[in-house]
């Protein structure tokens, strides 16, 4: 055999173990193009995107009792014993978008920064800002702070009403503190509520990975531009499940406008009390339409009392909008100022009709607090609206006041008065001795504390 030969046999030989290792040993990263076209990167989208979302970290001074046993007044009286409050530092964090970058506005929730007498803001280029804050609203979760406007990069803002199940979507935030982090994911669905998250919600759903740490981060489209807020996530074993939500733009900026021009959200009062239809109910009413909210109470001189409005009406759509159950005409309406009209689409007996309400003014019931007792002096106590934990509310204290000393901030609920359980202004009337010592139970978010006035 020649030696021209064999080497013909052994390339021959080999050429099907080149064949299979060449696209292992030549190609060692992914290609930069399939089939002649560039394949798709969200890095040029992200790259102009993740300067404007920023890491936010709070710090709040809470006090507390030193020993359990000094929360009972009739002890320290009998052993001499004085109150002894001692500071604890609770520190948090979070995600935030920058929105306006000639006034230095950033958006987040209102959980992230709920009571923080400090807030501190990193930018995605390493400088850390000190922020004050503009306004909040808990009933939405929605919070606007400032900081030094300075070469800051904005989020342009996309109408949220023009998503669409299946868009795709990105999550910028910073979950667990470990920096800026991207996950992607697809709309899941829309106009979620009814969930006990919020007073008000209309989420967008989205399996994009929403984590601790993620709230008030950036829901962007494929173009860059804001569509949500991450606010929360549904994790019944703790950890994430692909069930994430996010506040929309549109329901974000009308929030905004109210919190920069006055501080607060001043919500206004069509005076319904409306539930969901049931089966029951479309029978019971006679009803065609089996989509709507009944009016199962109408308050008395109310914007829907003067507009003509009954209960066992069906209102079934509110400024064009449809109406699918209770929650969405408190959304709309929870949306709107004192003055706005609202044009309101009704059933009467199964007979269509319009009206227009102009919405009204809330009365909330106010107390001054010196009127209770002197170490209360400087606050205003009234009802929450809404909320979670049944109390007096402390709407507004005097930050040189003895109360604002001792601990107590605006927000704070009191759920108890010397031992007993209040949860009005009448009540708390009722337990408090104007000469004696007051000792409050405080609920303020997830925690809770006890306070001694004298």
């Amino acid at each position: 055999m020649t030696t021209q030969l064999v080497k013909k046999l052994i390339l021959l030989t080999l050429l099907p173990v080149y064949f299979c290792l060449s696209p292992i040993s030549v190609a060692a990263g992914l290609p930069l193009y399939a089939e002649g076209q560039a394949l798709p990167s969200l890095a040029p989208m992200l790259e102009r995107s993740m300067p404007a979302v920023v890491n936010i970290s709070t710090s709040t001074n809470i006090q507390v009792n030193q020993n359990p046993l000094m929360q009972d007044p009739v002890f320290r009286q009998f052993f001499n014993v004085p109150g002894q409050l001692q500071q604890q530092q609770k520190n948090s964090l979070g995600s935030g978008v920058i929105i306006d970058s000639k006034l230095g506005l950033v958006l987040t929730n209102n959980h992230v920064i709920d009571k923080a007498d400090k807030i501190m803001v990193t930018l995605s280029d390493g400088r850390q800002l000190s922020a004050k804050l503009i306004g909040t609203d808990p009933e939405a979760d929605v919070a606007i702070i400032q900081i030094p406007a300075e070469n800051l990069t904005m989020l342009p803002i996309a109408d949220s009403s023009q998503l669409k199940v299946g868009d795709f979507v990105v999550a910028i935030g910073n979950p667990f503190g470990l920096g800026q982090t991207v996950t992607s994911g697809i709309v899941s669905a829309l106009g979620r509520s009814g969930l006990g998250i919020e007073g008000y919600e209309d989420f967008i759903q989205t399996d994009a990975s929403i984590n601790p740490g993620n709230s008030g981060g950036a829901l962007v489209n494929l173009r860059g531009e804001l569509v949500g807020m991450n606010t929360a996530i549904l994790a019944p074993n703790g950890g994430n499940v692909g069930i994430g939500f996010a506040i929309p733009s549109n329901m974000v900026i009308t929030i905004k406008e109210s919190l920069i021009k006055h501080g607060e959200v001043r919500r206004g009062l069509l005076g319904v009390t409306t539930q969901d239809l049931t089966p029951e109910l479309v029978k019971a009413f006679n009803l065609k339409n089996k989509q709507g909210a009944a009016i199962s109470r109408i308050e008395s001189n109310s914007p829907a009392a003067k507009a003509g409005l009954e209960p066992g009406d069906i209102i079934v759509a509110a400024n064009g909008r449809p109406i699918k159950n209770s929650h969405d005409i408190r959304n709309i309406v929870g949306l709107m100022q004192i003055g706005d009209n609202v044009e309101l689409e009704y059933f009467r007996d199964n007979t269509r009709k319009q009206v227009t309400a102009t919405i009204g003014k809330q009365e909330t019931p106010q107390l001054t607090g010196d009127t209770l007792h002197r170490s209360l002096q400087g606050t205003v106590l009234s009802v929450p609206l809404k909320s979670q934990v049944e109390g007096v509310l402390i709407e507004k204290i005097d930050t040189m006041s003895n109360a604002w000393r001792v601990g107590l901030r605006p927000g704070d609920v009191i759920v108890s008065a010397n031992r007993y359980r209040v949860r009005n202004l009448e009540e708390l009337k009722q337990v408090v001795d104007p000469n004696g010592a007051l000792l409050i139970n405080i609920q303020r978010g997830q925690e809770g504390f006890f306070v001694v006035l004298k």
